[in-house]
């Protein structure tokens, strides 16, 4: 459509003039004589520039520029002037005046000022259509979406924000921090981490804590802003609320990660159940299981799932100190307690009051913390080192080892009643060989893992790594194997790691492995069916027990007639 201009003048030759002028360069022009005339068209009729006078009887053009700015039309103004003085242009200027000409104007002049006007036009009409495109998608989109500035300041937020984090307008102007919020921080913990380092941080399947929301679990992601020039300028964070999907997958037992534990096992599975099932319970909890399993990460999820998560989590290592160094650690102590005490010092169980404590490997400490440990439990008391006054702590306490402690019971080297206080419950981590349907999963994690910490793109191992990884024994456990990957990460110069990249002690269990597939493969149906048999005759875990793609083990199935009714 041709631009629509409209000239207000009470001079006829004026508007003829303009109307010819502006006519020639294929305008379409409207003309007022007076104020009156002037509302009639504007009301009436969307222009998108105005040419006013100045003086237009008992009016002014200032008067029509404000009746512009009341309907808040996107049209600019220019002042038309045959005496003017500062004050009545820096009026114009201060109401929102585009430009003012001088009279006489100059037929260039003229069209020189109607064609910058218009551009200018356009591109605010341009503006003003992609804030309304973004506006609509913010409303639309299901996920809540807040933007900060580089202060953590809100900028902006979707409707959506409102249900999943309990935001309102009134948020934007103020600090992320500083908004009340019914959550733990996850969120405010991920946008800081982008506006520190400029990079995107994601944090998968994070259980919030909303109070409004108990069971809440979302996904959040939070990206750097750039603006038109590439420069940083804030942050976008992106929350959304797989909650039913979470409970979906709970309640059909396929839960792939809780908290930071990996695994979709029937093992994990039930270790899940048991976390959810103690987190809100303040009994003691002993975790058990080889190095490597991951009873640190279980502790962690006990903590930060139950009411106690706004508090500490304050972690000793029972097997790293002494007995006089880890009382001290422990429990405190005061100023000349012994040499070297040159002040007092809080303990460990000070810090956690509120909170949770986790000794880990509880098996390594002495006869003598036994028994100090055992008061703790009791009685939820002690004395610092050196001191008679007795301590009162409101503290959880979970503790791990990777020790038989019944064994070490009857043996003699650990107190009984200790160990059953310790052991209220116990939840025993399987071993990495029993849960090797896991592999898969723990491998594409620390994929993710490594590619952000050493910037690389590794998106896959090998069909052999695979095989080899579904067969070695991991006595390490998935410490191995985050330490195998992480090296094979270190030597990989491609998009896929293949057996060349894992440390030396793979290669002779390869060629151990290998005269022992060949006799696998002559035993093929058997392997297939003792794999379908562990997993309940689910295919697809039993395809990733083997190493091999769940269609091809169809295939096999069908070419080896294997059914379950006949076995």
């Amino acid at each position: 459509m041709r631009p629509r201009i409209l000239i207000i003048d009470d001079e006829e030759s004026i508007r003829f003039t303009f109307e010819s002028f502006l006519s020639d360069e294929d305008y379409e022009v409207v003309t007022a004589r007076d104020y009156a005339e002037a509302l009639e068209r504007i009301y009436k009729t969307d222009f998108d520039l105005i040419f006013a006078d100045i003086i237009l009887g008992e009016n002014t053009g200032i008067d029509i520029l404000q009746e512009v700015k009341k309907k808040n039309l996107n049209c600019p103004v220019i002042m038309i002037t045959g005496y003017p003085n500062l004050e009545t242009v820096s009026d114009a200027l201060r109401l929102g005046a585009f430009d003012y000409l001088t009279k006489p104007v100059l037929q260039e002049t003229l069209l020189h000022a109607a064609r910058i006007a218009l551009k200018h036009k356009a591109l605010r009409d341009e503006k003003e259509k992609y804030h309304s495109n973004l506006e609509a998608i913010f409303r639309s989109v299901k996920d809540a979406i807040i933007t900060v500035d580089k202060g953590l300041v809100v900028v902006a937020i979707n409707k959506a924000a409102g249900s999943i984090c309990g935001f309102s307008r009134e948020a934007i102007g103020k600090k992320f921090n500083s908004l009340k919020t019914a959550c733990d921080g996850g969120c405010y913990k991920a946008l800081a981490e982008t506006i520190e380092k400029k990079q995107q941080v994601e944090k998968y399947r994070l259980e919030c804590q909303n109070k409004n929301h108990p069971r809440q679990v979302v996904s959040v992601t939070a990206s750097p802003l750039l603006d038109s020039q590439g420069k940083f300028s804030g942050a976008v964070l992106v929350v959304r609320d797989e909650t039913r999907l979470a409970d979906l997958e709970r309640n059909l037992g396929e839960r792939k990660q809780f908290h930071n534990i990996i695994g979709q096992s029937e093992k994990i599975q039930k270790i899940y159940s048991l976390i959810e099932d103690l987190a809100d319970i303040q009994t003691t909890v002993l975790i058990t299981g080889e190095s490597g399993t991951g009873k640190e990460l279980v502790a962690e999820a006990l903590h930060y799932r139950g009411e106690r998560r706004n508090k500490s989590l304050v972690k000793v290592n029972c097997s790293a100190l002494s007995e006089n160094l880890l009382e001290s650690e422990l429990f405190g102590h005061i100023k000349g307690a012994f040499t070297g005490a040159v002040q007092d010092k809080i303990g460990r169980f000070q810090k956690a009051d509120g909170g949770t404590i986790l000794l880990d490997e509880i098996g390594d400490i002495s006869p003598a913390i036994q028994l100090k440990l055992l008061r703790v439990i009791q009685e939820k008391e002690f004395e610092r080192v050196g001191d008679s006054t007795p301590l009162r702590v409101d503290v959880r306490i979970i503790a791990s080892t990777n020790q038989n402690l019944a064994g070490r019971v009857k043996r003699g080297d650990f107190r009984e009643d200790l160990y059953y206080r310790l052991k209220v419950v116990e939840i025993t981590l399987p071993p990495l060989r029993e849960r090797r349907e896991d592999i898969p999963l723990l491998v594409d994690y620390f994929l993710e893992k490594f590619n952000k910490k050493l910037n690389k793109e590794i998106t896959a191992i090998s069909w052999d790594v695979q095989t080899v990884f579904m067969d070695y024994i991991w006595s390490g456990n998935i410490r191995e194997l985050e330490h195998t990957l992480e090296h094979a990460f270190v030597l990989c110069r491609q998009n896929t790691i293949t057996v060349d990249h894992l440390p030396p002690e793979f290669k002779s269990f390869i060629e151990t492995k290998t005269s022992s597939l060949k006799n696998r493969r002559g035993n093929e149906p058997q392997t297939i069916i003792q794999a379908l048999e562990k997993t309940g005759w689910n295919k697809a875990r039993a395809a990733r027990l083997l190493g091999i793609d769940r269609k091809t083990l169809y295939r096999k199935i069908e070419e080896h007639k294997i059914l379950k009714d006949k076995i």
